[in-house]
């Protein structure tokens, strides 16, 4: 018989264990069930089962989980719980080790509450820098039910501890389907105001079904927006509510609420007192020792012999003033040597010769240009005479004027009798007029 194909018993259990962890469908689990062997152990683990009508799978929810729990398990309830299957090897039994536990009645509201949670705090909702608190309100806006104990709680604790504030009542739905409409209204209808320090929301204790208008986004965003301050003080202090995740501040009760809101007006009329009264010691302590700098100033030689203050300057004085009129003197014995240079020097290159040497040339010239022009002139006219005698030569006017004519047609020199034809029109010109004619006749002359 060969041993080696045999495995261990421990060799088995591990191996399917490692195969129950390894699968990633088993990492989370979702389970619905009835509790069963149910006992509750204070401060410790839990050890129970889940079953249903067909099936039953051992459960175990260790100390630091089961006290996130914010119900008491009981047996028979039904529940939902998130978990990884795994196998313990002390049994080979496997078993679902759970992480969160949640009544089924309760189980689609907490499931839209994380996916709700998840969407905001991935848009930085819940990381985003928070308002600070003012130290000293003198107006509070209180987002609540007007007939609830959260209103008389937070006056009671006010009045106690800081008198002088003002408090206004939004009046608020703060349960049931119109409940988140009224609150986010009342916000952004404080935030329109601009004379308030801080809001607080907040209403009394109750079921997760109670709590769920604080769990609304339109809640959520009206609180993200504010510009004032906004405090949270819903349910209990195990409670927490989308609205405490992304308020400013977050207060477990209404009274706290209040504290968070309010200094003690006793504790800061006891600091002022002790302020003032360290106010007026510092202001002792400086004017002694002001005194004591006077009476020290007082005994200097500034004030007892005044006049040795301005010795040193006096000299000062009367050594810079002999400085200053020695340098005055140098300086106008400079100016006037140069100035005399630059005037024989002006002397010397004075314009009046040349000024007498060019009106000379301009004189020269204008008696030449008068001369030309003169002879330019007598020579143009002796041309033109000669040019209106040549033209007067070959006039045909005085042609004319010796018995010679000349015929037009139609205002047409005719040059030809080539150019006529019988019962023409003709006009014969001459030198002092002209005469019509028609033609009778034409005698051509052979060439």
């Amino acid at each position: 018989m060969q041993e080696d194909k045999y495995l261990t018993v421990s060799a088995l259990t591990n191996y399917i264990k490692r195969k129950f962890d390894a699968d990633p469908y088993l990492h989370r689990v979702y389970l619905v069930g009835e509790i069963s062997n149910f006992r509750l152990r204070a401060n410790s683990h839990q050890y129970f089962s889940l079953k249903d009508e067909n099936a039953k799978i051992s459960a175990i929810m260790f100390k630091s989980a089961f006290s996130k729990v914010k119900f008491q398990p009981e047996e028979g309830m039904r529940v939902i719980v998130s978990g990884r299957i795994s196998l313990y090897p002390g049994n080979g039994s496997y078993q679902i080790y759970v992480d969160s536990m949640q009544p089924d009645g309760v189980g689609a509201l907490y499931q839209a509450y994380e996916q709700l949670k998840l969407k905001l705090s991935k848009e930085g909702l819940f990381d985003t820098p928070k308002l600070p608190i003012p130290k000293y309100p003198k107006k509070i806006a209180i987002v609540t039910s007007p007939s609830g104990a959260v209103i008389r709680d937070i006056i009671t604790t006010v009045g106690r501890r800081y008198p002088i504030v003002q408090l206004v009542l939004f009046p608020a739905v703060v349960q049931g389907n119109e409940a988140a409409d009224s609150i986010a209204a009342q916000i952004r209808m404080i935030n329109t105001l601009e004379d308030f320090d801080t809001i607080i929301i907040g209403r009394g204790g109750g079921s997760i079904e109670d709590l769920w208008p604080f769990n609304e986004e339109v809640v959520a965003r009206a609180i993200y927006n504010s510009k004032l301050p906004v405090i949270s003080s819903v349910g209990h202090e195990t409670d927490t509510t989308i609205a405490d995740l992304v308020a400013d501040m977050r207060a477990a009760t209404p009274t706290a609420a209040a504290e968070l809101a309010t200094p003690v007006l006793a504790d800061i009329l006891e600091g002022i007192q002790k302020l003032q009264l360290q106010t007026i010691t510092a202001f002792r302590n400086i004017l002694k020792m002001r005194n004591q700098q006077v009476q020290h100033l007082q005994q200097s030689y500034i004030f007892q012999e005044p006049q040795r203050l301005y010795e040193g300057y006096v000299q000062n004085v009367d050594v810079l003033t002999d400085k200053l009129i020695t340098l005055e003197k140098q300086q106008i014995t400079a100016l006037d040597g140069t100035f005399r240079t630059l005037y024989s020097r002006l002397l010397a290159n004075s314009p009046d010769g040349k000024i007498k040497l060019a009106k000379q040339n301009v004189e020269h010239l204008q008696q030449m240009t008068t001369n030309n022009m003169s002879n330019r002139f007598s020579k143009y006219t002796n041309d033109l005479k000669s040019l209106i005698g040549a033209l007067d030569t070959l006039s045909p006017l005085k042609i004319m004027s010796r018995g010679y004519t000349y015929v037009t047609k139609d205002e047409a020199v005719v040059k030809s009798v080539q150019d006529l034809i019988i019962d023409d029109q003709i006009r014969l010109n001459f030198s002092d007029g002209n005469v019509d004619a028609t033609i009778k006749s034409i005698n051509s002359e052979d060439k």
